[in-house]
């Protein structure tokens, strides 16, 4: 860096649990930053599943710089073993974070950052490119543009506004566009804001994660109150290993009970599930929508429906950093240092060992990409992965090497890992789930007490 860049800020973009997390620590290390948020709060992006309860505990989704913020200022944690909803997080802990006396000069909402460059530089030019300082171009509200410099850029924006798409091939299904007004992305709440467009309604829900898992168990709760009420499971794959998860073995209680009970679910009738489907087309017949799709049996046509819920996971917008040097996995375009880590192709239970600035750095010096994004299409992130990524990345640019090459990160377990999540297996037999007992109310968020079976389940730390 010149003097002159080094006296500029470092631009954090994004301002949910890891952005901030990200200007905490920074603040903490003396330097200089500004944090860039899109939404009109913080967290904006926790606000879309904000009725949704996660299953990791307060005391692991408060990152250590930020409570010691916090705490200077008279905040207490809630009760470390409780689990937040996503406005809980931004309700008790975000937005207070944000209000602090060290934060709230430095972070400004209302404020996207459409593209990055180097000062003066395009991409193919490398002559003296670590001495200039990034260009952000920031897009307010009313859709003027300024440009600001950094001195480097943590990009912590996340994955949640861009959304895969019901089609197999990774590209819209045909006529899916056309029927966007009837269908919705990621986790609606169906109980609550959302109720009146599936009361009564029959609702396809599209993919085989934990957001999947929520929206569908929260339907068959709708479907106890609303009569006509019919709920569908479609799946890509013909292995529920994942999303159904190792029971009791796994370390966080509520995760291991939310795939216990939507197994018990699809077993008891409740949910109508079908697996092993390609989604190729959408189609409407009179006011029904119909899905096509090719099966190892033959083409085959789901339906009819009213709404489709597509939870097929989000992936990375890259369009703003087209002019910067990154060096991403070729398939999951997260880091490329994580990306045989957690590739979803070898691994079902996204272990990683601890990483820091080395791994989520790039080739354009001074550029980190961290949070969900760093893991690009694979689902299988945790806040505390973020955390001691931007702790490391803080400690690098403040020079403290040692701080930042010493990581340090134990995830919970989920007491699953296969090595070929995608080859047909019992559940039974790949993730120690035992049979469900006969209940009345498989939806209850209580955890569930049962036994282990008798085969014996590993792995490490998946997503939230």
């Amino acid at each position: 860096m010149t003097e002159s860049t080094a006296s500029l800020p470092v631009a954090v973009i994004g301002a949910g649990p890891i952005g901030l997390a990200a200007g905490a620590h920074l603040i903490e290390r003396g330097l200089p930053v500004k944090l860039y948020e899109a939404g009109t709060t913080v967290g904006a992006n926790l606000r879309d599943w904000g009725h949704a309860r996660i299953f990791t505990p307060w005391e692991h989704d408060v990152d250590r710089a930020a409570l010691a913020i916090l705490e200077r200022h008279g905040w207490r944690m809630p009760d470390p073993t409780a689990l937040p909803t996503g406005d809980d997080l931004c309700d008790l802990y975000l937005e207070p974070l944000a209000r602090t006396a060290e934060l709230a000069p430095v972070v400004e909402t209302s404020a996207r950052v459409v593209s990055i460059s180097r000062r003066g530089l395009d991409k193919m030019t490398s002559r003296q490119r670590e001495t200039k300082p990034f260009e952000i171009v920031v897009e307010r509200a009313d859709g003027t543009r300024r440009r600001d410099l950094a001195r480097a850029v943590i990009d912590a924006s996340g994955t949640w506004n861009q959304p895969n798409p019901i089609g197999a091939s990774g590209l819209p299904a045909n006529g899916e566009a056309e029927h966007t007004d009837r269908i919705a992305y990621g986790m609606p709440d169906v109980l609550g804001r959302d109720r009146s467009d599936y009361a009564g309604r029959r609702t396809l829900v599209i993919g085989a994660g934990y957001s999947a898992a929520n929206v569908l168990l929260d339907l068959i709760r709708l479907a106890t109150e609303a009569l006509g009420n019919r709920v569908d499971w479609m799946v890509r794959g013909t292995s529920l290993a994942k999303v159904y998860g190792g029971g009791d073995a796994d370390q966080l209680p509520a995760r291991g009970a939310l795939g216990w009970h939507l197994k018990e679910a699809v077993e008891n009738g409740r949910i109508a599930l079908t697996s092993g489907f390609a989604a190729t087309r959408l189609r409407e017949e009179g006011k029904e929508l119909w899905l096509d799709g090719e099966t190892a049996q033959g083409p085959r046509s789901l339906g009819p429906f009213d709404r489709i819920v597509v939870a097929t996971g989000q992936r990375p917008d890259l369009t703003m950093t087209r002019e910067l040097r990154l060096e991403l996995d070729p398939w999951l375009e997260g880091v490329k240092a994580l990306g045989p880590l957690i590739d979803p192709n070898l691994h079902s239970c996204g272990s990683v060992p601890p990483h820091g600035h080395r791994e989520v750095g790039h080739p354009e010096p001074g550029f980190y990409t961290v949070g969900v994004k760093s893991y690009g299409r694979a689902p299988t992130f945790l806040l505390l992965t973020g955390y001691e990524q931007v702790r490391s990345v803080a400690a690098a640019l403040a020079g403290d090497m040692a701080a930042a090459d010493d990581v340090k990160l134990t995830l919970p377990e989920t007491g699953i890992c296969d090595s070929n999540p995608y080859e047909q297996f019992s559940v039974a037999e790949a993730c120690c789930v035992p049979a469900p007992a006969a209940t009345a109310a498989c939806c209850a968020p209580a955890p569930v007490a049962v036994k282990p079976a008798k085969k014996s389940c590993c792995g490490s730390g998946v997503a939230a």
